[in-house]
């Protein structure tokens, strides 16, 4: 389905961003089922997870953007360099950079690398002879142009990234003036504590995770050790399926998981909301119910099509989505302090969960009040 490879190409460009997949191998092994120990039930990790989702399922304008900041800068121009702009992550933050250019009265440009390594070098080279005030890197590894990202370094010209590293904020190697994206630890944290939360500390998971992929392995360790706190967790299965393969095998491995727990499998948390568009077949066929259980999040992404699951019952109950246009506007107020030469922000939009309740047929996380924060920061 169309769809399914769109979220899939999402998948595969956000994680190699963030991750740098050079000198991995794709394995296909399963996980052992780890089980945790005590009594069914954890009141001090569930009372701790409630809190956390209550806060994290808030649609409210409490987490809009830094408390202050410089002044426009006037008369600047930036070029957005896309790994691709078919990816909906990367075009929904090119869409929010050009709502906040038009407010701060600069001009900017998108070249769209086509996904591919080569279109990628050769947009970011593109870039560079533009000469702008500023380059976004969207939705890559700065190390698959490192000759780029050098020119530009040597050349003065400031960069600010979007997913093209693991962890927000400001980096050395290579030199970034920060790098715009939601923390791993508090991605899979949440989505860990939602499943504690709405299980009532007693859950048997299934895990998903790419192992292959350096950034997806750190989220889904994250995940268990969160799943641990609580004793009256059990992860039954942690399931190695790597995203290229995920239309073939997900089906395969869910009806097999299936069939060995039945219902003693509760919850499921994959690293990424396409597993679920592709295991919607195995449940359907197993007679599973679109509104679970099990019930199913998405550790990270948050495209639209998840969105479409989640709001339809149709096999994901919850996913931790990005906020694409407030992380656009951003990055143009990053641009705007190295070009007032003062220091990044520092700001990380806090994680939310969207569910059904909350995002009242929404198809994007987008949080109210960062638009007025930015304008009353520049004077605009």
């Amino acid at each position: 389905m169309p769809r399914a490879r769109t979220a899939r190409s999402v998948a595969i460009a956000l994680l190699a961003a963030a991750a740098g997949l050079a000198g991995c191998q794709r394995g296909s092994s399963n996980g052992p089922a780890v089980a945790t120990t005590g009594p069914p039930g954890c009141p001090a990790a569930q009372a701790r997870a409630q809190t956390a989702v209550a806060r994290a399922e808030k649609t409210d304008g409490a987490r809009n953007g830094p408390a202050g900041g410089p002044s426009a800068v006037s008369g600047r121009s930036i070029v957005y360099v896309a790994q691709t702009m078919t990816n909906p992550g990367v075009a929904g933050v090119a869409n929010g950079v050009r709502d906040a250019v038009r407010v701060i009265g600069w001009n900017v440009r998108v070249i769209d690398g086509g996904g591919s390594p080569a279109g990628i070098q050769a947009a970011m080279s593109e870039a560079v002879a533009l000469k702008p005030s500023g380059i976004v890197i969207g939705g890559f590894d700065p190390g698959s142009t490192s000759q780029q990202v050098g020119q530009a370094n040597a050349a003065g010209i400031p960069l600010v990234g979007w997913h093209a590293l693991a962890s927000p904020g400001p980096s050395k190697r290579p030199e970034l003036f920060t790098n715009v994206t939601t923390r791993v630890e508090d991605v899979a944290g949440i989505s860990a504590q939602w499943v504690i939360a709405r299980s009532d500390g007693r859950a048997g998971v299934v895990l998903i995770t790419d192992a292959s992929i350096p950034f997806a392995k750190t989220k889904s360790d994250l995940i268990r050790q969160e799943l641990a706190t609580c004793s009256g967790v059990r992860l039954l299965a942690y399931e190695n399926i790597p995203i290229p393969d995920a239309s073939s095998r997900t089906p395969r491995e869910v009806s097999t998981l299936l069939s060995r727990y039945q219902n003693r499998w509760t919850h499921s948390i994959a690293i990424n909301d396409l597993y679920f568009a592709d295991a919607a077949p195995a449940f359907r066929a197993a007679g599973r119910q679109g509104a679970g259980p099990p019930f199913n999040i998405g550790a990270g992404d948050g495209d639209p099509s998840a969105f479409q699951r989640i709001n339809s019952g149709q096999y994901q109950a919850a996913t931790v989505p990005e906020p694409l246009a407030q992380q656009g506007w951003q990055i143009v107020d990053e641009f705007n302090r190295a070009f007032a030469h003062r220091p990044a922000s520092g700001y990380v939009a806090p994680v939310h969960v969207a569910t059904a309740a909350n995002s009242t047929g929404a198809t994007t996380w987008d949080p109210p009040g960062y638009r007025e924060t930015y304008r009353r920061i520049w004077g605009r």
